[in-house]
């Protein structure tokens, strides 16, 4: 008699197919995971290993040699001890973010699409072409109704001046400040460093010298004021703050992160220079880093890694964030078409350097043996690109527009989750330059997501150009700072953001 097998019965002993069942992602994770704890797994028969060679190990033998060349035993002793002594004094001191505080301007510097508009119809500044163009930029830019700007630009005709502008730096600089010692509890005579970062607004005095001179701090204080450098100033003064503590022991460095609006507000109609008004918007940020031991317990991240990239040396990447004159006169920042093409050539730089610090063994083979298969086999294979989601946890991508976001969304290959924190930003503080950073990690915190162990990458793009990239590790599980400027309003985000 003939027999058939049922394949559809649920006892068929028939396996799946599994090169049409089996995801390749999956497939990946588990290379990933392998690669990962390959050393972990291959502790068990080493040490089997180890220990069955010492059992047959004569130490009786090994005694009576040392016993009778005592200066063998000196002199391997002195340089072991040489060695150590040498190796704690110059190792490098970890860094800790002790915690940081983001200013939140008051609700009646709220600026909304139809207030926008109007005062700047009502100015006389505009031609109708412009206003029109403020207007589509508004609409696409990603901005929520909510932004904030400086006094001066909400009275008409704007008033701007040098007195007005100081006024914006101390409101967002003290604001931010204040909330950060009231949050830590840290005197302001226990500051050893300061460096404060403002790219368009560099008075005399400094902007360090008014926060030096507002909270009195020690004469011997080591002060920086950088300027000049755009929207990715903030990690390069995270940077500075870092070498500065690896100098100098048992201290406090605070890093201050702002841009003015005040006396940078373009009146007038040439198109690329004034893609910043419909941008940028009021806002900062301080930290405070420690190279103290004693504060690792109470800080929320350890300082894993800042990469610095620059290509300035170019000319289009130069010129591409220029602050210059219109033909009427009127200075402003001119934004090149080119300039995603540029933070794109930069960021592939910046994570050329960055990857290998930072990504899994694994996918650091992929990319290797890819790179060698594109160089002796065949130029055509496809160029693996390194899947960052395995080296880090949560993404602060600078929220410089809606079109950064994006490009870096599709050129990392992240989920819609790991750019929420970028895009609610955008949304609800606008682009704040440097500091919004910041206020995406504040998002991220609110939220409620960080765990202990978990990395966060930082990148922010700046004029120059340059790209910049700083990686923290979560110290605990972070819950957000009494003062974050989230509190009041995180139940409402996420919100879908129409493009």
């Amino acid at each position: 008699m003939k027999t058939t097998t049922n394949t559809s019965s649920p006892h068929s002993t028939t396996l799946p197919d599994f090169q049409h069942s089996v995801r390749l992602k999956y497939v990946k994770l588990g290379y990933h995971y392998l690669m990962t704890h390959f050393f972990t797994l291959c502790l068990p028969p080493f040490l089997a290993f180890t220990f069955i060679q010492l059992s047959q190990f004569d130490f009786h033998h090994l005694y009576l040699h040392l016993k009778y060349n005592l200066a063998t035993v000196v002199v391997f002793s002195a340089a072991l001890v040489f060695g150590l002594t040498l190796y704690f004094m110059t190792r490098p001191r970890a860094v800790y973010l002790v915690d940081y505080a983001c200013y939140r301007p008051p609700d009646h510097l709220r600026v909304d699409f139809h207030k926008f508009m109007h005062h700047s119809r009502l100015t006389g500044d505009f031609d109708d072409s412009s206003l029109e163009f403020q207007r589509k930029i508004l609409e696409r830019s990603g901005l929520g109704e909510e932004t904030y700007l400086p006094e001066p630009l909400h009275q008409i005709p704007p008033q701007p001046s040098m007195a007005k502008a100081r006024e914006e730096a101390e409101q967002v600089m003290f604001g931010a400040l204040e909330n950060l010692f009231k949050a830590t509890g840290v005197k302001p005579k226990d500051i050893g460093v300061l460096v404060v970062n403002c790219s368009l607004f560099n008075p005399t005095p400094s902007l360090s010298a008014m926060i030096i001179n507002k909270y009195k701090l020690r004469g011997n204080i080591k002060s920086f004021n950088l300027g000049g450098m755009g929207c990715s100033a903030g990690v390069i003064a995270i940077d500075l703050a870092k070498d500065m503590l690896q100098l100098h022991r048992n201290t406090y460095a605070v890093v201050v992160s702002t841009e003015n609006i005040t006396e940078n507000w373009y009146f007038g109609n040439k198109k690329s220079m004034l893609i910043p008004n419909c941008l940028f918007r009021m806002g900062g940020s301080a930290v405070l880093l420690s190279n103290r031991a004693s504060d690792r317990r109470r800080s929320k991240y350890k300082m894993m890694h800042v990469v610095r990239t620059h290509i300035g040396s170019e000319d289009t990447a130069f010129r591409c964030v220029h602050q210059e004159e219109d033909e009427r006169g009127k200075t402003g920042v001119s934004l090149s078409k080119d300039l995603m093409a540029i933070a794109g050539n930069a960021l592939k730089t910046n994570i050329t350097t960055l990857g290998p610090l930072v990504l899994p063994v694994s996918e650091q083979l992929l990319f290797f043996v890819t790179l060698v298969a594109r160089k002796l086999i065949n130029p055509k294979i496809k160029p693996y690109i390194p899947d960052f989601k395995l080296a880090f946890d949560h993404f602060c991508i600078h929220a410089g527009g809606r079109a950064v976001i994006n490009e870096l969304e599709k050129n990392l290959r992240l989920e819609p989750i790991h750019v929420e924190a970028s895009r609610m930003t955008l949304h609800r503080f606008g682009n704040t330059s440097s500091s919004s950073i910041w206020y995406e990690l504040a998002y991220t915190e609110a939220k409620g997501r960080i765990r202990k162990g978990q990395r966060v990458w930082q990148i922010a793009f700046g004029s120059g150009f340059k790209c910049n990239s700083a990686v923290w590790q979560a110290l605990r599980n972070v819950k957000p700072s009494a003062n974050s400027p989230w509190l009041d309003c995180i139940d409402r985000y996420p919100v879908k953001i129409v493009h």
